[in-house]
C-alpha cells in the first residue's frame, strides 16, 4: 500500500497521456495499482476490506494504514498466483457482495469477517472452480446491481434477488455468461440517478445512464451495454462520482422549479 497526497498528481485533460505512476510511486518490479481510495482520516471507526482473485476476503482496521513509508507497506499477504481485486473502506456494518468472471455471486455480512493485521492473508468469502473474483461491492443501499460482461453486455437486478448466506459458500448466479455474454468483467451498485463509465480494450469510451438498463432477474443474459466492435472487449465499468459541480447545479435546478 503507497500513500500520495492528491495534489501532486498532476492536473490534464481526458485525453492526455497522464503521468506513469512509477514516477510518482516507488513501485517494485511487476507490482501495479488494483485500487485508488480517497482517505481524509484515518479513524478506528472504519476499516479497510480487501478481496483477492482467488475469493479471499481481509478486514483491516483503517487506523492501521496511518503511517506512510517511503516504500509503502504490506496490506495484504498473497499467495502464489492470487492478486488483489478489490478494495472498499467500510464500517463494518454492511453486506459484502462477491462477484466472479463466471457469472457467480454470493452476499454475506461483513461482520462474519474479523478484523485482522496488516500481513495476515484473510478468510476465504466465495469457494470457486476455475474461476477468479472480478468485482467487490459494499451493498450500502437497497438500489440494484449492474453486471456488465465482456462483450457488451449486462442488466440491472434488484438487491434482494441475492439473498444473504454464510461467507466462504459457492453463491448464486448473477448473469449467464454464455458465447452471447462472455465473462463478467464487473459489478457496481447503481441508482436511477447514477451514470456509468463503460471501458474496451481498445481505449473506447462509453458514458451511460444506468436508468437506461434494463432490471431483471438473474438467471439471465441481459441486455446490450456497448457495441463491441470485431476483436474488442469491454474491460471495466464504473460509476461516475458525481462531482460538486454537478451537485451545485442540481441544488439551483431545484431551487428555481
Amino acid at each position: 500500500m503507497h500513500w500520495l497526497k492528491v495534489y501532486e498528481l498532476p492536473m490534464a485533460s481526458r485525453t492526455a497521456r497522464g503521468k506513469p505512476i512509477i514516477n510518482l510511486l516507488p513501485l517494485e518490479k511487476e507490482e501495479v495499482i488494483n485500487a485508488i481510495l480517497p482517505v481524509s482520516e484515518f479513524n478506528d471507526e472504519q476499516f479497510v476490506f480487501m478481496v483477492t482473485s482467488s475469493g479471499t476476503c481481509k478486514k483491516t482496521s483503517l487506523t492501521n494504514f496511518a503511517r506512510p513509508r517511503k516504500g509503502g507497506i504490506i496490506a495484504i499477504e498473497l499467495r502464489d498466483g492470487d492478486k488483489l481485486v478489490g478494495v472498499e473502506i467500510t464500517s463494518g456494518e454492511h453486506d459484502i457482495m462477491l462477484f466472479s468472471a463466471n457469472g457467480k455471486s454470493i452476499r454475506f455480512k461483513e461482520s462474519d469477517v474479523r478484523a485482522v493485521g496488516r500481513t495476515a492473508i484473510g478468510v476465504r468469502g466465495i469457494k470457486l472452480t476455475d474461476d477468479e473474483v472480478v468485482s467487490l461491492i459494499v451493498a450500502e443501499q437497497d438500489s440494484p446491481i449492474l453486471t456488465a460482461t465482456e462483450k457488451g453486455y449486462g442488466k440491472r437486478t434488484a438487491l434482494d434477488e441475492y439473498r444473504s448466506q454464510a461467507r466462504g459458500g459457492s453463491g448464486v448466479i448473477s448473469i449467464k455468461t454464455s458465447d452471447r455474454n462472455g465473462k463478467v468483467v464487473g459489478a457496481i451498485q447503481v441508482t436511477d440517478e447514477d451514470e456509468m463509465m463503460l471501458i474496451s480494450n481498445k481505449g473506447t469510451l462509453v458514458r451511460a445512464r444506468a436508468v437506461d438498463v434494463s432490471i431483471i432477474g438473474r438467471n439471465t443474459q441481459g441486455v446490450t451495454l456497448i457495441n463491441i466492435a470485431k476483436g474488442e472487449k469491454l474491460v471495466s465499468v464504473a460509476k461516475i462520482a458525481e462531482t460538486e459541480e454537478e451537485d451545485a447545479e442540481g441544488e439551483e435546478q431545484a431551487s428555481e422549479e
